[in-house]
């Protein structure tokens, strides 16, 4: 059978969910993944920033609503799910993108207390809610699951392009973002017999989120020359990303991680 390569990027009738689709990221995963023809569920624990930008995007024409997730509550996460399956009946693409800061720290700032915080969300809320869904792609025989990475789980930190800023990469955020790889890689070869897919996303540096916390200072600079496009990335470049990987246009890649940083990586 033949197909159209237009074809192979349409979402459309499918069903797509992203945690922390409110956010810096998840803004533009979410439209993304809508323009594609998707009816996409953005979730989190800010349900009025959910509904905010469900609105902005069903304005345009598009299929997109906002609903309450709390990954650190797993009776939160299990009524989500079945909330879903409920209203929709179905969910193709699961988009992991959700992350907590609450307690992110360098080794000799980080608390026992403040690490458990950030594990439960990061590590455990990722698994809970990656558990609930699979099950039902299981029964399905289809499904897709994208976790969203970062650099900072393809490399070690570079500190010296923080330069005199006070800035740093904290080392529970390296942790989680290397240990979400694995976790990518587990489920692809896993559930690949079930045709579930399952890739990671990993993003350098988002410009508009730099620009909003610190403005263009001396690792804003820094981090421009270091990189080979020499920018940051901007509202436009996680969009063809997400789309490829939730797409047929990505049917025969799973257990990928996807640079999409810039060539930040490539040195």
């Amino acid at each position: 059978m033949k197909h159209h390569i237009k074809d192979l990027y349409n979402l459309t009738n499918k069903v797509a969910i992203v945690t922390g689709g409110s956010g810096l990221f998840g803004k533009s995963l979410s439209l993304g993944l809508a323009e594609a023809g998707a009816t996409v569920i953005i979730a989190s624990r800010n349900i009025e920033s959910c509904a905010k930008v469900a609105d902005e995007i069903s304005a345009e024409g598009l299929k997109a609503v906002g609903r309450s997730l709390d990954l650190a509550d797993e009776k939160s996460i299990n009524d989500f799910i079945e909330g879903v399956y409920d209203e929709f009946g179905q969910v193709d693409i699961l988009v992991n993108n959700s992350v907590t800061r609450d307690g992110l720290g360098d080794l000799d700032q980080v608390t026992k207390e403040g690490w458990e915080r950030a594990q439960k969300v990061n590590s455990t809320g990722l698994m809970l809610i990656t558990q609930g869904v699979i099950c039902k792609m299981v029964e399905a025989q289809s499904g897709n699951i994208i976790n969203i990475g970062s650099i900072q789980g393809n490399a070690g930190p570079r500190f010296p392009v923080y330069g005199d800023t006070g800035m740093s990469s904290p080392i529970n955020y390296t942790y989680d973002k290397w240990g979400m790889v694995g976790f990518t890689k587990w489920i692809a070869n896993k559930y690949g017999k079930h045709n579930i897919r399952c890739n990671c996303l990993s993003p350098g540096g988002y410009g508009p989120g730099v620009m909003e916390a610190v403005g263009q200072n001396e690792f804003y600079d820094n981090y421009v020359k270091l990189t080979p496009l020499g920018r940051f990335a901007d509202d436009v470049d996680l969009k063809g990303p997400i789309v490829f990987l939730a797409s047929e246009a990505s049917g025969y890649i799973t257990g990928h991680n996807l640079m999409v940083d810039g060539g930040w990586s490539s040195w």
